[in-house]
């Protein structure tokens, strides 16, 4: 099932919600509460100007260029290369378990289990490299090709389907040329957890898949080894929209992102519920939350990023950070792998911390870095 490229991008844009640049606050989608409620919401209210008016209070610490400079290659080095270097790695391991797995279909039980245990490592490490949103993997697109989400129209589903069904012998060479719908992390996801056995038809996809993420991962991977430097400006001055202000801003749309996509639209928290959770077909949306939050809390707590702003009697922005990174951690913990079986309650809890989280990353973090927040933030908090 071929699809025309540029067709194929136009669909995978519009799903995945790339081209919308700006989107209404949560709050704005709300059901007005009751007359009832009208004091307490007066005095929460003020309560959140008075810690607005606080927060736009926060004194930037100086961060000189060679500081600048050295904590950008840390970053390069330490965090984002080996974020996309797991990723090939896991994907490599699942084509190799496949090849063994498939040398005679059909592929059920524990064989499948090990599958798809390894498809969701797999899920996790990509899960942790996505909060790089920029660079080679978003500029080419590749990302899409890589977790094409949110599937609103469930077009991964029939996707697959039809892409085994009329080429049951498929290569990864052949994989690579068609539409992102069919490839990645949720098409592997598709075959191996909406059957309860492999044929060889699958077992050839799922063979090609792996293969075909591994080589766009190791392209992303060594892309970023040898652009380091520019993609992350490490050799300009902290004026730069780039650099820091990239990087920070990286990882506040994670979050925003996450707490979006991932969580307030598919579990219909604050509008008529809209898309599908991560992982949603393997029931597994806890783990790859849990890994997005364990991401960003080695960027935020990265050693050193707090001895910047230690050196500089900033620790309780770390303090606040860990506190409500490891509070939303503790939270996920308690609740089912499957998220949406979880009561609305804790649905609700989980998108207040998400919501702390985005606060202290925009009003007290990014403003002691003397950064700013970029234009295309989303987050209605």
């Amino acid at each position: 099932m071929k699809i025309n490229p540029a067709l194929a991008m136009a669909l995978s844009a519009l799903s995945a919600g790339i081209l919308i640049s700006c989107v209404k606050p949560a709050e704005e989608n709300k059901v007005p509460e009751v007359d009832s409620q009208v004091a307490q919401e007066g005095a929460t209210s003020k309560a959140a100007a008075e810690k607005d008016s606080n927060d736009a209070k926060v004194a930037a610490v100086d961060i000189s260029p060679d500081t600048e400079k050295t904590y950008l290659t840390h970053v390069a080095n330490d965090i984002v290369i080996p974020a996309y270097a797991d990723a090939a790695k896991q994907s490599d391991l699942l084509h190799d378990l496949a090849k063994k797995s498939c040398q005679q279909a059909p592929v059920s039980g524990d064989a499948l289990k090990e599958l798809r245990d390894q498809w969701l490592v797999l899920a996790q490490a990509w899960a942790s490299a996505e909060m790089v949103n920029f660079g080679p993997a978003t500029a080419s697109m590749s990302n899409l090709y890589i977790n094409y989400y949110p599937d609103e129209r469930g077009l991964v589903h029939s996707g697959v389907a039809d892409l085994i069904a009329a080429n049951p012998k498929l290569t990864a060479e052949q994989l690579a040329n068609e539409s992102a719908i069919v490839q990645g992390v949720p098409g592997l996801e598709e075959v191996l957890y909406a059957n309860d056995s492999l044929d060889a038809g699958q077992c050839a996809y799922v063979m090609s898949a792996s293969r075909a993420l591994s080589t766009l991962l190791k392209d992303i991977e060594k892309n970023w080894q040898q652009n380091a430097t520019d993609l992350l400006a490490i050799d300009k001055t902290a004026e730069s929209d780039q650099g820091l202000n990239q990087w920070f801003n990286s990882l506040l749309s994670l979050v925003e992102t996450m707490k979006s996509n991932a969580i307030d639209q598919p579990l219909g928290l604050t509008a008529k519920a809209k898309g599908h959770l991560p992982a949603a077909t393997a029931g597994q949306s806890r783990a790859i939350i849990t890994a997005k939050l364990a991401t960003l809390n080695q960027a935020m707590t990265d050693p050193v990023l707090t001895a910047i702003l230690g050196g500089n009697n900033e620790n309780a922005v770390v303090d606040n950070l860990s506190t409500a990174l490891a509070d939303t951690t503790t939270l996920l913990a308690q609740m089912p792998e499957d998220l949406a079986t979880a009561d609305k309650a804790t649905q609700q809890e989980l998108l207040d911390h998400l919501t702390s989280i985005t606060r202290i990353i925009k009003r007290q973090l990014i403003p002691t870095l003397g950064l700013r927040v970029g234009f295309n933030s989303t987050d209605g908090d």
